[in-house]
């Protein structure tokens, strides 16, 4: 009779070890699927904004017309100090000094050049706030140059030949506006709008591989 209620007490113990080890399990179990389901949300959390701002990245609002003046404002006052650059250079080359009186186009190039450097560093850095790749940008402003303004000063040293060279001045500042109103759509546009120059620049990849 002891031995079996030895026996029948070590089986009580052996099946109370065994459920109380199930019970462990389960809950060990139930706590990993809490966790993973509270890591899987944080997750989910996580992710949302960075979708957003990815998106509000690859979809840039457009400006509104406060900002497009302001912009406008910028280039045009960029522009007038740049001109101003180019319009006494080139009078100090071709008038003032006599240096280049019969060579008005060298003048104006020289003139031009100058303003273009100032031009494209003020605009691309407070006007434009382009982050675009600067290379590539000053390569489409030589574009513009050769299509725009090489063309601007033969045609301006023509005007000089015909109206005598005291009127060098006035044929400067006619070739300045037509540079400005031209610029300023090149520049928007093109040289710093980050759709064209990336399109420019995976044609480039492209041909590379």
């Amino acid at each position: 009779m002891e031995e079996n209620e030895k026996i029948l007490s070590e089986t009580d113990i052996q099946s109370e070890t065994q459920t109380e080890k199930t019970i462990a399990t389960q809950q060990e179990s139930q706590t990993e699927a809490v966790t993973e389901n509270v890591i899987q949300s944080e997750e989910v959390q996580t992710d949302t904004p960075t979708d957003a701002a990815a998106e509000a990245e690859v979809q840039p609002q457009k400006p509104t017309k406060k900002q497009q003046f302001i912009q406008l404002l910028k280039f045009t006052l960029f522009s007038a100090s740049a001109g101003v650059i180019q319009l006494l250079s080139t009078s100090i080359l071709h008038e003032w000094t006599g240096w280049l009186v019969g060579y008005y186009y060298i003048a104006y190039i020289i003139g031009l050049t100058l303003s273009v450097i100032w031009n494209f560093t003020f605009n691309r850095k407070f006007t434009f706030k382009a982050a675009n790749n600067i290379p590539l940008a000053m390569v489409l402003v030589i574009i513009y140059n050769c299509i725009i303004v090489v063309p601007l000063a033969f045609g301006g040293d023509a005007l000089v030949e015909l109206w005598g060279k005291n009127w060098g001045i006035l044929v400067t500042a006619i070739t300045l506006l037509i540079n400005f109103v031209t610029e300023f759509f090149w520049d928007k546009f093109v040289v710093f709008n980050p759709k064209v120059t990336d399109k420019i620049l995976k044609l480039f990849k492209k041909k590379e591989k």
